[in-house]
C-alpha cells in the first residue's frame, strides 16, 4: 500500500510539472495544417510557413509502417482532413481524422481486408487525465494520436473542421 501511495505521488509530482509549462496560444490563433511525423512522435500546428507550436504525441502500437487493415494498430500514413471535431468521445476531446482515404480503400480491397477507420487526435482515456504527458511515454494507441488533456483543448480551439491534415512515418 505504502508504495502504491509513494507511486500516484510521483505521477501526480510528474504530471503537474508538465501543466502550463508549455506556452498558450494566442487568442484568435488559427492553424490551417497538420503535420504529423511518426518517427519524432511530434504534431506541429502551422498556419502558412510558420510554426504556431509542436507537440509531443504517443502513435500507435505498431508504429512503423502505414495503417493498412482494422487491428494493425498502426497510424495512418499519408493525406487527410479532420473531418469532425466530438466533445462526446470515450477520449477527452477527439478531431476525427478522414482515414480511410480512398487510396487506403482501394489497397485494402486489393488485399482482401478491412481497413479499419475511427483514427482521431484525442487527449487521454475519460478519467485518466490526470495522467498528464505519462501516456506518451509509449505508443498505445490503436492508431491514433494522442495528446494530454490540456494540449488536446488548445488545439481544440486552433483546429476547425476541413484543416489538412499530414502524417509522415
Amino acid at each position: 500500500m505504502k508504495h502504491l501511495q509513494i507511486l500516484w505521488l510521483l505521477v501526480v509530482v510528474l504530471s503537474c510539472t508538465t501543466w502550463g509549462s508549455e506556452s498558450r496560444l494566442a487568442a484568435g490563433v488559427k492553424a490551417d495544417k497538420i503535420l504529423i511525423i511518426k518517427s519524432a512522435h511530434t504534431m506541429t500546428l502551422l498556419n502558412g510557413a510558420s510554426v504556431l507550436k509542436t507537440y509531443k504525441v504517443a502513435i500507435g502500437r505498431g508504429p512503423v509502417g502505414p495503417k493498412t487493415q482494422r487491428g494493425d494498430h498502426k497510424t495512418p500514413e499519408g493525406n487527410y482532413v479532420i473531418d469532425a471535431k466530438k466533445s462526446v468521445s470515450r477520449f477527452h476531446r477527439a478531431l476525427h481524422v478522414s482515414y480511410p482515404s480512398p487510396a487506403d480503400r482501394r489497397r485494402a480491397q486489393q488485399d482482401g481486408v478491412d481497413p479499419g477507420g475511427d483514427i482521431e487526435i484525442h487527449g487521454s482515456q475519460n478519467g485518466l487525465g490526470w495522467t498528464g504527458s505519462l501516456h506518451q511515454t509509449i505508443d498505445w494507441t490503436n492508431g491514433c494520436i494522442a495528446e494530454t488533456d490540456n494540449e488536446i483543448d488548445e488545439i481544440w480551439r486552433v483546429v476547425s473542421v476541413g484543416t489538412p491534415v499530414e502524417i509522415r512515418p
